[in-house]
Formats: structure tokens, C-alpha cells, sequence
């Protein structure tokens, strides 16, 4: 139930403007300073043949304005944990991040906040 992206050789997919409404969102209002999670889907897309499974996809990400709202795949995500640089597995406020099916996104923000994720196919089996 994921509609596919549409790479076109002359934009190279750098271009996601003028995607079309995706039929694989999900939403939800997360909890304050909670971990949430949501599985990349494993269904077969619409608009594919019979028995073809999504296995690659682009997850676009919307967030509520004015939150600060950290995303990391397979991993928990968390606060930076100070005022210095150091390796994270987070990321503040993704507008768009490459997936595999059955990868666990992860979302956490001090306060509630509502965010959707879209997912597009960008290969099939």
C-alpha cells in the first residue's frame, strides 16, 4: 500500500516536489520525552504485481511547528547530550531519510508532537 517515487533520469530524484499523495502515512501525536517507534512497512504496494514486496522506500517526514522532534532508524533516539559534538544515531527534524522494509524508525521529543511519515517505494522485488 506504498505509492512509488518516481525517479526521473532528468532530475535525478533530487527533485521531490510535486510528489503525489502517498496511500502508505502514518501519524500520530507522540508522548513527551518517550521513545515511539514505527516499522517501516513490509505490504505489498499498490500498483505493483501481485506478490512484489516493497523492500526499498523514501520516508518523508512532516512534524508539528516548533518542535524539535529527533528520528534515528534502528536505533533509539535521544537529546544531544551536550554542548560539545559527538557520534549520534539522531537526527533533529528529518525532511526525508532512505529505509529499508522491517527497519524500526524511532521518534523522541521533550514536549507531545504530531508528526506523519510517508513512505514511498523506490524498489520492489
Amino acid at each position: 500500500m506504498s505509492t512509488i517515487f518516481n525517479i526521473d533520469k532528468n532530475i535525478s530524484g533530487v527533485n521531490g516536489y510535486g510528489l503525489p499523495f502517498c496511500n502508505a502515512v502514518f501519524t500520530a501525536t507522540i508522548a513527551a520525552t518517550t521513545d515511539t517507534t514505527l516499522a517501516v512497512p513490509l505490504t505489498n504496494a499498490i500498483g505493483l504485481a501481485n506478490a512484489t514486496n516493497a523492500t526499498k522506500f523514501i520516508a518523508q517526514f512532516s512534524f508539528q511547528s516548533g518542535k524539535d522532534v529527533f528520528v534515528a532508524n534502528n536505533a533509539t533516539a535521544a537529546v544531544p547530550a551536550g554542548s560539545t559534538f559527538a557520534a549520534s544515531t539522531s537526527e533533529l527534524n528529518p525532511l526525508a531519510k532512505f529505509c529499508k522494509a522491517g527497519d524500526v524508525l524511532h521518534f523522541y521529543c521533550s514536549s507531545t508532537a504530531d508528526i506523519s511519515v510517508a513512505f514511498y517505494v523506490i524498489q520492489s522485488t
